[in-house]
C-alpha cells in the first residue's frame, strides 16, 4: 500500500506547468520533445470540418503555433507574425495556429486581421491536440503558448513552450530553426 502512495506523490511532483500572470498552471499530457515522431491529432477547421494532421500535413514541413485565444493581444500578434513569415514560404511548408476558440470566431478573426497564409484550427471539441501534445492547461481548458516544427518525415525538430503564457515566443529562434529545414 505504501508503494502506491509514494508512486502517486512522484507523479504529482513531475507535473509540468506554465504560468499565467505568474500563477502556476498544470499542463495535461506528455511532453513532446525534439526527435520524437509527431503525434497525430484531429481538430476542426474554420468551416466546421475535421482536420487530421497526418493527412493534411504529411510530407510537408509544418509549423504549429498554439495559442490560448486569438482574441487576445499576444495571440493576435503571434498569429499575424507567423502569417507574415508564412507568406514567404513555399507550398511545402504549412503554418497552422491552433486554439480553443470556436471555428466561427477564428474565421471572423482571420477575416478581420487579413490572415490568409496561416490556417487556423480549433481544438474546442475534444482537446485532442492539447492533450496529445501536452499543452492543455488543466484548470482553464486553454492551450499553453507553444511552437512546434515538424519535418517532412513527421519528426519533431523544434519545440518552444513559452513559460509565461502572457509573453511572446522567441520568433527569431523559430524562424532560424525553420529556415534550417527549408
Amino acid at each position: 500500500m505504501e508503494e502506491n502512495i509514494n508512486d502517486e506523490v512522484k507523479k504529482e511532483a513531475v507535473k509540468r506547468t506554465v504560468t499565467m500572470q505568474g500563477r502556476p498552471m498544470v499542463l495535461v499530457g506528455d511532453e513532446i520533445k525534439v526527435g520524437m515522431t509527431a503525434p497525430d491529432f484531429k481538430v476542426t477547421d474554420n468551416d466546421m470540418l475535421p482536420m487530421k494532421f497526418s493527412r493534411t500535413y504529411g510530407g510537408k514541413v509544418a509549423v504549429i503555433s498554439a495559442v490560448p485565444s486569438l482574441d487576445t493581444p499576444v495571440c493576435d500578434l503571434q498569429t499575424r507574425r507567423f502569417n507574415k513569415e508564412a507568406e514567404a514560404l513555399g507550398p511545402d511548408v504549412g503554418v497552422l495556429t491552433i486554439s480553443m476558440d470556436l471555428p466561427f470566431a477564428q474565421k471572423r478573426w482571420c477575416g478581420a486581421a487579413g490572415v490568409k497564409a496561416v490556417r487556423t484550427f480549433s481544438d474546442y471539441q475534444k482537446a485532442d491536440f492539447g492533450k496529445t501534445w501536452g499543452i492543455l492547461i488543466k484548470d482553464l481548458r486553454l492551450l499553453a503558448r507553444a511552437i512546434f516544427i515538424v519535418d517532412r518525415d513527421g519528426i519533431v525538430k523544434y519545440v518552444q513552450l513559452v513559460p509565461e503564457v502572457t509573453r511572446e515566443p522567441n520568433f527569431d529562434e523559430v524562424v532560424t530553426a525553420l529556415r534550417a529545414l527549408v
